[in-house]
């Protein structure tokens, strides 16, 4: 159980529809097993996303005061403005979204045969570059899940808000984009449950394992699996990935069993020192934020079809019309933010002692809760550039090409708020010429560490969970999957992969 989906043998057919369908209550064990499941559902599933004006979405109205953009019902979100000051002084604004409700992103786990096992389901939202992702078992907000659109029921909702639900795992509030949100929150659970489970055509259960092992494929595995997945505890492997010898491999497992040289020392920083240093981050930050009304805001301007920065950078604001058959409800229309460009988020890791540490950095974002929290090493918005890193000791490690690549793959954000939103993550690992010694907003950290500090909001940002999730990815497999489509003709990576 738990084959690795490796796509490197894309041209084997499909075996017997049959003898791949079997018993659904029981875990896909096969590459052949998933990707016939998955090439299955994209067909079944059909959908429609259109761009219309603004006009044409239905109960969703611009406020003639505010200017806000919101739905007749006062829920699911509202799009408004965004004031950034420093020192007092305001400084910029934006559109942001204001989703103040708390979702739940919850993932089903049980054991079967000794093997931990996710119930994972194949999920259309509007704004996915490709239709369908691999996504918790429940990804829903309030107003979905207590049915103001007036649709079908949630799935599996009961095991995440009722009162008769398994063993909880996690369950943690954690924030979501803070360039695009404001102040928005999730609710992260994963629940273990022994009895059998009804499983309906658009979920299976896979092994954690092949569920990790997805994240190396382009956007394959949602932004809400990832947050989730990022949140599990961890368990090494028997056998750490890679061959008898692997230094990295090595370090990487120290580095989530907390062993170092130092002894009983978990690394280079004890958990107080880090935590002592993140606090002096944010209490550097001069900067605030606050909401403004839509029309407020400089530097935007709005036709009939989009709200866009006046020198088209950044992003814009654009209205869709969706047709869907396997949602809760089958069509709806709505507003989506539509990034200009692709994001980039990268992990620096270093062995230090023997142990692997990876560099975060305190950043701000203005529509966190707290305004700061662990960011990736390098993290660029879309519409940056590489050549827009500003630390020297970054931009040398940029231009240079130095470091060995360990991960490297665009996945998308989230597809319900977003239009073609992706991000191209990678994990590089520096060797002993990169600096140990770095600059105040940046931090060494162990994997520990950083696990540790999930079981809290408030500390990493959505794309350093990623980024987390991503390096267990890199932790179950030594190969990453060649980039060759996969099992029944889909091809994941030829539209992600243009313009890398």
């Amino acid at each position: 159980m738990g084959e690795p989906l490796s796509t490197s043998d894309a041209a084997t057919p499909v075996r017997d529809v049959t003898s791949l369908r079997g018993d659904v209550s029981r875990p896909l064990e096969s590459s052949d097993e998933f990707w016939h499941w998955w090439n299955e559902r994209s067909m079944a599933t059909r959908f429609e996303v259109s761009q219309v004006p603004f006009a044409e979405l239905d109960a969703w109205r611009f406020d003639p005061d505010s200017g806000n953009l919101g739905h007749e019902s006062g829920r699911f979100f509202s799009v408004e403005g965004l004031q950034v000051r420093s020192a007092g002084v305001d400084t910029w604004s934006q559109p942001i979204i204001n989703q103040p409700e708390i979702g739940i992103l919850g993932i089903l786990v049980k054991e079967f045969d000794g093997v931990l096992c996710c119930l994972m389901q194949a999920k259309m939202e509007p704004g996915n570059v490709n239709t369908i992702q691999l996504s918790p078992t429940v990804q829903a907000t309030r107003s979905n899940y207590t049915q103001v659109h007036r649709g079908s029921s949630t799935r599996y909702l009961e095991h995440f808000a009722g009162p008769g639900r398994g063993r909880v795992i996690v369950d943690v509030l954690q924030s979501e984009q803070g360039a695009w949100f404001w102040r928005k929150r999730n609710r992260n659970m994963v629940v273990l449950v022994t009895e059998d489970i009804p499983v309906h055509d658009d979920f299976r259960w896979l092994p954690l394992s092949q569920v990790r092992e997805a994240l190396n494929v382009d956007n394959l595995v949602n932004m809400d699996a990832r947050t989730v997945l990022s949140c599990m505890p961890f368990g090494l492997p028997e056998e750490p990935a890679g061959s008898a010898g692997d230094t990295f491999s090595e370090a990487l497992a120290r580095s989530y069993q907390y062993q170092s040289a130092h002894g009983d020392r978990p690394g280079l920083h004890t958990a107080g020192e880090i935590l002592s240093w993140f606090t002096e981050a944010k209490t550097r930050c001069d900067w605030t934020a606050s909401l403004i009304p839509l029309a407020g805001v400089r530097q935007w301007s709005r036709d009939e079809s989009e709200l866009s920065a006046e020198d088209g950078r950044n992003f814009r604001i654009i209205g869709v019309r969706v047709r869907a058959d396997n949602r809760e409800v089958a069509g709806w229309s709505q507003p989506l933010l539509e990034p200009r460009g692709r994001g980039q988020a990268w992990f620096v890791t270093r062995v230090i002692e023997g142990v692997l540490h990876v560099l975060v950095r305190a950043r701000p974002e203005f529509g966190l809760m707290d305004l700061v929290e662990m960011a990736p090493t390098i993290h660029l918005l879309p519409g940056q550039g590489l050549a827009d890193v500003q630390e020297e000791f970054l931009s040398e490690l940029v231009g240079s090409g130095l470091g060995r690549v360990r991960y490297d793959a665009v996945l998308s954000e989230e597809g319900g708020r977003f239009y073609h939103a992706l991000t191209r993550y990678r994990i590089v690992e520096v060797g002993e010429d990169f600096p140990v010694s770095v600059p105040p907003d940046f931090c060494w950290m162990t994997l520990s560490q950083l696990t540790d500090l999930l079981r809290h909001g408030h500390y990493l940002n959505i794309e350093a969970r990623s980024l987390l999730a991503c390096m267990q990815s890199v932790s179950e497999s030594a190969e990453l999957p060649t980039p060759a489509g996969n099992r029944g003709g889909l091809d994941f990576h030829a539209g992600a992969r243009a313009g890398r």
